[in-house]
């Protein structure tokens, strides 16, 4: 068991904390590049590791990789790992902003390896974080366990993990192989046999549940796909350029500055345009596969829209599942197999956030403009939350297009606060 020491630790080698990476770096504080760690559960860095399915597309422009919006000239942009990979050229004849999904996850990896001085540690989950307190009960810095034995302190503390996976309360007690979440999916459909008929039932109206539902035909080429969602019909994503401008790093502290009431307008008018709805191209994709499925009298799979699922239960031997009607009330028992879950995640700070939270203090978790936590006066150390602030920055908090503002923020306010520290030291 060793205990090593850094200044900053970061949490999840996803976009968040790479794009941190490279803002530190690029500021010329090579000190504290040198002494910041990036912990990966994985041996590798893939990006929505579980839904890298062959045909799935970025919903977001390359554009806003992790740097070009902060420094376009930088070395670890996007088109900088295209010409690396010698797929520039092509890359530009295609003629899209929206490349695909697997190539987004290869350059993250390209990004993590092109690092000079931060440091990525691979199967390294976290087992526990608790606090440092000084006598006075002030939180100094943190303690990070890992599995194996070893344990990291850090003065500064950046989470950027994704939230946790939302299972509804309706399918909370099936066992555990009656049912999988998208971000399990592509792990856990390659271990149900491919030689064996599925009565698969897909939940969810969004990206994720369209994409496991299109993708189980041919994971499971014996099976029958049902997908069960609640609202009328699947809808495509809003892409209006004057609600997209609500995407924009700029917009950041409008919403921050806004009123609690104005906030949740505009968080309630935007889920059209990420949580609520699908790619227009995949959706006539989607139409086309269940048309050629009428045409040649070889109805494989359905979609009931309008349909609430009460509960659910296991029962001999399959699953059953007992559906509502939202048009006509009617209730009917529906049996399957097993049941794939695209219903997002919970929107509550993720479980370790929450923990160590508590265990520092902090009754209200709420991250600054600068997305430091609230920590007390005269804190010495910090927390950053990097993906779970929509509530006080906006939708995009959540998403690829602010990352390299974000990440120029908080890599600011971490050298702003040093100097602060070497100041009062120096009195």
């Amino acid at each position: 068991m060793t205990n090593h020491e850094v200044e900053v630790l970061a949490i999840g080698a996803g976009p968040s904390n790479l794009a941190l990476a490279v803002a530190i770096e690029e500021s010329g504080a090579t000190g504290l590049a040198s002494d910041t760690l990036i912990l990966e559960q994985h041996p590798d860095v893939q990006w929505q590791r579980n839904l890298l399915l062959p045909f799935a597309r970025s919903q977001v422009s390359f554009i806003k990789d992790l740097v070009t919006q902060r420094n376009p000239q930088s070395r670890f942009s996007f088109l900088s790992f295209l010409h690396a990979k010698g797929r520039l050229d092509e890359f530009i004849n295609l003629g899209t902003f929206n490349p695909f999904r697997r190539e987004i996850s290869e350059y993250l990896q390209w990004v993590a390896h092109s690092l000079d001085h931060v440091q990525v540690r691979y199967n390294s989950g976290v087992r526990s974080v608790t606090p440092r307190k000084a006598d006075d009960g002030t939180v100094i810095g943190w303690q990070v366990a890992l599995p194996d034995g070893d344990t990291i302190d850090a003065r500064d503390l950046v989470v950027g993990t994704g939230r946790d996976a939302h299972i509804p309360a309706e399918f909370a007690d099936l066992p555990r192989d009656r049912v999988i979440h998208s971000t399990e999916y592509t792990t856990r459909i390659a271990q149900y046999p491919m030689d064996r008929p599925a009565r698969v039932v897909v939940i969810g109206g969004a990206q994720s549940a369209a994409e496991m539902f299109v993708s189980v035909h041919k994971d499971l080429p014996l099976s029958q796909p049902t997908l069960i969602h609640r609202s009328i019909g699947l809808m495509n994503y809003q892409t209006s350029k004057f609600v997209n401008e609500l995407f924009f790093p700029s917009f950041i502290d409008e919403f921050h500055a806004g009123s609690p009431a104005a906030r949740r307008q505009i968080l309630d008018e935007m889920r059209l345009t990420n949580y609520a709805g699908l790619a227009a191209p995949f959706l006539d994709e989607m139409y086309m596969m269940l048309y050629e499925q009428k045409l040649s009298n070889s109805q494989r799979s359905a979609v009931r829209p309008m349909t609430d699922v009460i509960s659910s239960r296991e029962e001999g031997g399959e699953v059953v599942l007992e559906l509502r009607d939202r048009k006509t009330g009617r209730v009917e028992s529906f049996h399957c197999d097993v049941v794939l879950l695209g219903t997002g995640y919970d929107q509550r700070m993720p479980a370790m956030v929450r923990s160590l939270a508590a265990e520092a203090g902090v009754d209200h978790i709420e991250a600054n403009r600068d997305y430091r936590v609230d920590l007390g006066e005269n804190t010495r150390a910090g927390l950053y939350l990097q993906g779970f602030n929509e509530a006080t920055h906006g939708i995009s908090d959540s998403l690829l297009s602010v990352l390299a503002q974000r990440s120029h923020e908080i890599a600011t306010d971490l050298l702003a606060r040093r100097s602060v520290s070497a100041s009062v030291a120096m009195r």
